[in-house]
């Protein structure tokens, strides 16, 4: 069969374009995407051919695919290309964790000299050919210029996708604008919904971008509810889909999954009129739970939720281990461990035991104290581990976080319960899959998993070349309907919207490399921007509509009188006047009587004139006065509708820009920036310190710094007042600590003060100048940074806190990173710069210790 394809292929295509066909295919085996497949020890799929020969050939390249479909392998050949051409290239990442994953196999493959790395925290060989960095590390070089970037020529963005995250997302951008246009981005992507509009921005701002898109997951994923009738009966897993005759899940929903949540439901309301109490007591019950009562008979009964240990028991005796049970809590991962150790679970074999105690000891070596440790609950996590399982959260240490992913890779530690932020890159591939809920706690109250989310979680069930079929669970909830999952599971793609917004920092780094005028029209050039102008075009189109109306109204009402639609715009005038303005001024809080009657008798002045004018305008004589006035009624109704309409379409079109003009005119304000010419800034001394400031809460920093809050702070100090400026509690928070270490009347106290005064005062600017609220000044870790500094050990200073070692650690990694950008900027901190800056460097030392200064690199 495929020899007749080929022979008709022939007779069809003429002699010439069958020898450039040949002759395309011989440069195509020579080429460097050819020699790079040759390396592998696996045949490439076509998306990933696709995008290698497109790079090859001088293109940008977006490629967006699944959860684990191969998509670092078109990064790996970047750098392959990049060690043959012999210049240099960039791996880019959200997270340091990927950072130091990515290094790791990058050194394992070229070698630790060829190979460096840069985060907040670690620098290794950063001069090398490749430079694996965190995507803020190389959006900092640009800005200064580094001459790292000469021989730059490839840069990977990983996760690219993660330019949609509000807090960190600008940064991808910023990146990909202010590239030096000889480089070619490699980007990964999930998959999105918009990603041809991402590919042809990408293309509007670095040329041509090839867009490569793979849909296919390689391990086909099966969704499933994991449903228990009670606690003495085991759990069992049921199909969210319905099969076909091939047994292949189907795109209709499992009727026996709806039966038996049904019958649950009848169990559920049976066993509720059991647990009733007997006796028909009327009328209310006495101590008012007459009304508790009757809500308790109006609420739907709930089914019986399964245990977390016997979910796992039963994945494991069905062999659907190893595992990801997302919690969408610290604490539930962390009650979830304690639940399977008291139940005696145990999946892990003697030799397993052993092997998982040998690399733990191996890779705690060395790295903290035992007290560190035993503040840490080393030895409960330990036990965990030998059974077979472990939590996996930001609260704790990286350290931790290491080992239970190197015990995972190796097939040891078999269920790990975490919460979503595993899902972002980290190569943990499973057999299965299991998600606790369908919502989600997201800071401010409980909301439903998007369709993204959920494809992002689920999308690391099945390992590549290991399993053949990859497992999605939901474990069956309060308020849980088939029809939700099927929903979330159905749409397997999200769409990307950007997160950009102008900075400070952001301002006074663009207005030093170039004018004013180029500024706005590089932020112009942003994401944010371009959906905006995207989503402008219908209005564009309903404002063509409204001007054709008007302009036809304008030909229907003509007078030879007079100039009729003078006539109207002045009509429309003395409406606004007699009707808008008035009722303004009646709900306008005046300063006295006097200024109030003032308001008013000059409005009923200027009514006085219009109406004079209306009186006597000419078109008043034309004999066809009223069926004019019918056509500039209509005009009237137009004209108001085009107004709102370009209102709308202005805050749109523009609208990164503008938000850079008001930054500006903050920046002004406060001494920043000083005015050159009628339409350009510069940036005065204090610019060029904010310009080294990369900080949330940079204006309030550098404005501590510039008059002088910081001054009379010793090093121990200096980093618990700073603390302030990086710490967010988890959950609101006093933003008080537990004491002010010197007094209350003492230094640290005063600067603590002084630094809510000056968040206060920027904060009043911001707001006048219609820019978003400053985040607050969180004092809550003050006393505990304190305590570190002044060289207290892990457990002293935890003791007594609800704060978990990954969430002191990360605090402290902030904190140690903002005194490090003050130590060096000593020419630009001001009169007092030179003393500020060496109890800064003090202050890094202080700080950056023991559990602190762990890296996660060897």
């Amino acid at each position: 069969m495929t020899r007749r394809h080929d022979t008709t292929n022939q007779q069809t295509t003429s002699p010439a374009a069958r020898y450039a066909a040949f002759r395309q295919r011989q440069r195509q085996d020579a080429g460097a995407a050819a020699r790079f497949a040759r390396t592998l020890p696996f045949d490439l799929d076509e998306f990933q051919i696709k995008a290698n020969r497109a790079l090859e050939d001088g293109k940008n390249v977006l490629v967006a695919a699944p959860t684990g479909a191969g998509k670092t392998v078109v990064a790996d050949f970047a750098v392959y290309l990049a060690q043959e051409r012999n210049v240099k290239a960039f791996y880019t990442t959200p997270i340091k964790a990927l950072s130091n994953q990515k290094y790791h196999d990058l050194v394992d493959l070229y070698g630790p000299d060829k190979v460096g790395l840069l985060t907040g925290d670690t620098s290794i060989n950063s001069e090398a050919d490749i430079v694996v960095m965190t995507t803020e590390v190389l959006r900092n070089m640009l800005y200064e210029r580094s001459t790292t970037l000469d021989a730059l020529h490839y840069v990977i963005l990983d996760e690219v996708h993660y330019l949609a995250d509000r807090f960190r997302g600008p940064v991808w951008e910023e990146v990909i604008i202010h590239l030096p246009r000889r480089v070619h981005i490699v980007a990964l992507s999930a998959t999105v919904s918009n990603v041809e509009d991402f590919s042809q921005w990408i293309s509007s701002v670095r040329g041509e971008t090839e867009l490569v898109v793979s849909e296919r997951r390689p391990v086909p994923l099966e969704q499933h509810v994991i449903v228990q009738k009670d606690e003495r009966t085991e759990p069992e897993i049921i199909d969210l889909y319905r099969r076909d005759g091939d047994g292949a899940q189907t795109t209709k929903l499992n009727p026996q999954l709806a039966d038996r949540l049904d019958q649950f439901d009848r169990l559920a309301a049976r066993r509720r009129g059991a647990d009733k109490p007997h006796g028909g007591g009327r009328g209310r019950e006495r101590g008012g739970k007459g009304r508790a009562a009757r809500n308790d008979q109006n609420r739907k009964p709930e089914r019986y939720t399964p245990r977390r240990w016997a979910v796992v028991d039963e994945l494991n005796y069905l062999d659907m281990l190893p595992g990801i049970y997302f919690i969408f809590s610290r604490n539930g991962c962390d009650q979830a461990v304690e639940q399977c150790i008291n139940a005696g679970l145990e999946l892990t074999t003697e030799q397993e035991v052993k092997r998982i105690r040998h690399i733990v000891d191996e890779m705690v070596e060395g790295q903290m104290s035992s007290e560190d440790l035993k503040a840490l609950g080393f030895a409960r996590f330990r036990f965990a581990l030998e059974k077979g399982f472990a939590s996996h959260h930001a609260g704790m240490i990286a350290l931790f976080r290491q080992i239970v992913e190197r015990l995972f890779e190796e097939g040891l530690v078999k269920m790990v319960f975490a919460t979503e932020t595993l899902a972002l890159g980290i190569n943990m591939p499973a057999r299965c899959v299991v998600v606790e809920k369908l919502e989600k706690y997201d800071g401010t109250g409980h909301v439903a998993l998007t369709p993204g989310e959920f494809t992002q979680l689920t999308g690391r069930a099945g390992r590549r070349g290991i399993d053949t079929i990859g497992h999605a669970i939901v474990v069956d909830h309060h308020g849980f309907v088939p029809a939700t999952a099927a929903a979330l599971s159905s749409k397997r793609v999200y769409p990307l919207h950007s997160s950009f917004r102008a900075t400070f920092n952001m301002a006074v780094n663009l207005l030093n490399a170039s004018d004013y005028e180029t500024s706005r029209v590089t932020l112009d050039h942003s994401f944010a921007q371009w959906e905006a102008n995207a989503s402008a075009w219908q209005l564009e189109s309903r404002m063509d509509t409204l001007r054709q109306a008007i302009e036809g109204y304008e030909k229907a009402f003509a007078c030879d009188h007079g100039d009729f639609r003078d006539f109207m715009s002045l009509r429309m005038r003395l409406s606004d006047l007699e009707k808008t303005e008035r009722n303004r001024l009646k709900h306008t809080v005046f300063r006295s009587d006097q200024e109030r009657s003032d308001a008013f008798r000059d409005l009923d002045r200027r009514i006085g004139e219009l109406r004079a004018k209306d009186r006597e305008h000419p078109c008043r004589e034309c004999p066809d006065l009223q069926q004019h006035l019918k056509w500039g009624h209509r005009w009237v109704r137009e004209m108001r509708e085009l107004g709102r309409v370009q209102d709308r379409y202005d805050s749109r079109t523009g609208s990164v820009a503008r938000q850079f003009d008001r930054i500006c005119d903050v920046l002004d304000t406060l001494g920043y920036l000083e005015r050159s010419g009628e339409k350009d800034y510069t940036l005065t001394a204090h610019g060029q310190l904010l310009r080294r400031l990369y900080s949330e809460q940079d204006v309030v920093l550098a404005q501590a710094i510039l008059t002088g809050a910081l001054d009379l702070l010793p090093p121990a100090g200096l980093a618990a007042v700073l603390s302030g400026l990086v710490y967010e509690a988890r959950r609101g928070g006093g933003g008080e600590p537990r004491y002010y270490p010197g007094t209350v009347h003492g230094p640290i106290a005063v600067a603590a003060g002084e630094l809510k005064a000056i968040r206060a005062q920027v904060n009043a600017l911001c707001e006048d100048h219609g820019l978003d609220s400053l985040p607050d000044v969180d004092f809550g870790i003050l006393d505990i940074m304190y305590e570190w500094a002044d060289g207290d050990d892990l457990a002293s200073v935890l003791h007594g806190t609800e704060l978990t070692g990954g969430d002191f650690v990360r605090n402290a990694k902030r904190l140690a990173d903002m005194l490090q950008q003050i130590s060096v900027a000593g020419e630009y901190l001001g009169k007092n710069g030179e003393s500020l800056a060496r109890r800064a460097k003090q202050a890094v030392e202080m700080v950056n210790r023991g559990v602190v200064a762990y890296s996660g690199v060897d």
